[in-house]
């Protein structure tokens, strides 16, 4: 019987033609992951950002290939979610105060002086009431995997320090697209303004706002010294984040990989948070550094803050429940 034997450069070919073809099937399995976020890379964002893409491709093989969107390089957070929502972007780390718009009782979080510190804030997120938050997002197409976190947020503005609630009349301070805030603020007889991130730079120097206010973690990643001369620490308002990924996404992975993107937001998460304790305590002196004027509220001056929102707080209760926010109250 005669035997076919290949010419060696048909062989060559042939294999180079092979493992071409291997490579494109390798390819094509690779799942791209857009990851958007509003602050820099080097923001507390990015860490957990870099944090979950190095943990998820280290135990996937490959299988899935994070690229990023910082700076709002997507859009603002509201539109990035609703990105998320449709699947057309895979995952975002995204603020609580965005997040209310989807899922209300996200909101809960941000009633101001509701935290007693980062402690009792970590454990009310991970615990019975944050995780039962994280899944109502099931309801609206969004997979919340953690609560990430930025800090107890403070307020930044250009025309004098804050003292007490009379400091705030007409003061035009930007917010997030939050109620919870909004009515608070309003109740202290401020102009809050809503306004998506990308436009608040613009908007300082410009004078369109007086101040804006955010934990430590993005007034320093995002150099507000520059645009700002006066920094409250208010810690009026502890704000955590959230690691969504998209339904589309989800339900195209095996158990196994959905483990893995979960395993990997826990860690994410644990390394937003170390970010958060460092801001913490090197901050203040950070932005005094860089020519803020710094003015810290004491417990009596919160005191009278709290005070001064008591008819917010009967709202709140109206809308998210009494026993609720006492039980986070109550949370050791």
């Amino acid at each position: 019987m005669m035997q076919f034997k290949m010419a060696p450069a048909r062989w060559m070919v042939a294999s180079a033609v092979a493992v071409s073809l291997m490579g494109s099937a390798s390819a094509l399995a690779q799942t791209e992951v857009k990851l958007g976020y509003a602050l820099s890379e080097t923001s507390h964002y990015g860490v957990a950002a870099a944090k979950w893409q190095e943990e998820v491709e280290a135990n996937t093989d490959g299988r899935f290939v994070f690229r990023h969107f910082p700076n709002s390089g997507l859009g603002g957070e509201r539109e990035v979610v609703e990105g998320v929502q449709i699947g057309t972007v895979e995952a975002t780390i995204v603020s609580s105060g965005t997040l209310s718009n989807f899922v209300p009782e996200a909101g809960v979080a941000d009633i101001p002086f509701l935290f007693r510190n980062l402690e009792h804030a970590r454990n009310v997120m991970d615990g019975e009431v944050g995780q039962e938050i994280l899944a109502k997002f099931d309801d609206v197409g969004l997979v919340a995997l953690a609560w990430g976190e930025q800090g107890f947020r403070h307020i930044t503005n250009n025309r004098g320090p804050i003292d007490e609630p009379g400091d705030m009349a007409g003061l035009k301070l930007r917010t997030m697209e939050n109620p919870v805030h909004i009515t608070a603020f309003e109740t202290l007889g401020a102009a809050p303004t809503p306004m998506a991130w990308p436009e608040v730079i613009g908007a300082l120097q410009q004078g369109t706002i007086d101040g804006q206010e955010n934990p430590l973690s993005v007034i320093t990643s995002a150099n507000l010294a520059e645009v700002q001369r006066h920094l409250t620490l208010s810690g009026h308002v502890y704000s955590p984040a959230m690691l969504l990924v998209s339904r589309q996404l989800w339900d195209g992975m095996s158990e196994e990989d959905q483990q893995i993107f979960s395993d990997a937001a826990a860690e994410a998460v644990i390394a937003m948070r170390a970010f958060v304790d460092d801001v913490e305590q090197r901050g203040v002196d950070q932005l005094r550094e860089a020519g803020m004027e710094v003015g810290e509220l004491s417990d009596e001056q919160k005191a009278v803050f709290q005070e001064a929102l008591a008819s917010a707080y009967e709202q709140y209760y109206g809308q998210y429940g009494q026993d609720l926010i006492e039980q986070i109250i109550a949370t050791e």
